[in-house]
C-alpha cells in the first residue's frame, strides 16, 4: 500500500527530540574520532568523524548553509534571495561556506584529545539542533509552503528541547564548557533569525539548516579554546 506523505505527523511534532537525535548522531561520529585517532592520527580521525556526521545527516544541513550563503550574498531584494536559494545549484559563495565549515571542524576535532573529540561533536551536534528550535520560534516562515513554513515548534516542545540540550551539553561538556556552548547556539541562532527576517522575511529550510551547521562549527571551536 502506498504512503500518503499528507498523512504524516508535521516536523515540528519531532521538534522535541531533536536535541536527542543530534546527540546521538554526535556520539556516533565522536566514536569514529575516538576509534581511528590512534590508528591515522587525530586529523584523519577527524575528517573520517565529520564524513560519518555528514553522511548519517545526508548532507541535508550543509546544503542549507550553502544555499542561505549564495542567497543571502546575492544582490536584489527577499524575492531575489528566496530564488537564489532554491536553485539546486551551488555558487561561489555557497562553496566558501562548505570549505570554511569544513576547515573549522575538522581542525576544532583535530585539535583536542581523543575524549575531547567525542565529547566536542555530541555536544555541537546536539546544541546545533537546539538552536535550530530556537530559530524556528524566533522567525515566522518566508513562505507559505516548505520546509520552514512545516516547522512550528510549540512551547511544550521548546522546553523538552531545551531540557535535552542541556542535559547533553553538561553531562558530555562539562559545566562551563557546556554552558559556553549553549551560549553559543543561543548567539548563532539569534544572529541567524535577525539575518533571515531582515534578508527573506523570515526561516526557510535552509536557514534551518545553516543555523544547525553554524553551531556545529562555533561550538567546537570554542571547546577547542576552552580545553
Amino acid at each position: 500500500m502506498p504512503v500518503r506523505l499528507r498523512a504524516a505527523l508535521p516536523l515540528g511534532a519531532a521538534a522535541p527530540w531533536f536535541p536527542a537525535v543530534g546527540a546521538a548522531l554526535g556520539a556516533v561520529a565522536g566514536a569514529i574520532a575516538y576509534v581511528a585517532a590512534p590508528t591515522f592520527g587525530p586529523t584523519v580521525a577527524a575528517v573520517l568523524a565529520v564524513v560519518v556526521l555528514v553522511a548519517l545527516t545526508g548532507a541535508l544541513h550543509l546544503d542549507g548553509l550553502a544555499d542561505c550563503a549564495d542567497g543571502f550574498g546575492a544582490r536584489g531584494g527577499a524575492e531575489r534571495r528566496l530564488a537564489v536559494m532554491r536553485d539546486s545549484m551551488i555558487g561561489t559563495f555557497g562553496t566558501l561556506a562548505l570549505a570554511l565549515w569544513l576547515a573549522l571542524v575538522v581542525a576544532g576535532v583535530a585539535g583536542l584529545d581523543r575524549g575531547g573529540a567525542f565529547d566536542a561533536l555530541l555536544v555541537a551536534a546536539a546544541v546545533g539542533r537546539w538552536s535550530s528550535l530556537l530559530h524556528a520560534v524566533g522567525a515566522s516562515p518566508a513562505r507559505r509552503e516548505g520546509l520552514g513554513a512545516g516547522f512550528e515548534v510549540s512551547r511544550a516542545g521548546l522546553a523538552i528541547g531545551t531540557a535535552l540540550a542541556v542535559a547533553a551539553a553538561l553531562v558530555a561538556g562539562g559545566v562551563g564548557p557546556g554552558l559556553a556552548a549553549l551560549g553559543a547556539g543561543a548567539i548563532v541562532a539569534a544572529l541567524v533569525t535577525w539575518s533571515a527576517r531582515r534578508g527573506v522575511g523570515g526561516r526557510t529550510g535552509d536557514t534551518l539548516g545553516a543555523t544547525v551547521a553554524l553551531t556545529e562549527a562555533v561550538v567546537v571551536v570554542l571547546l577547542l579554546g576552552l580545553a
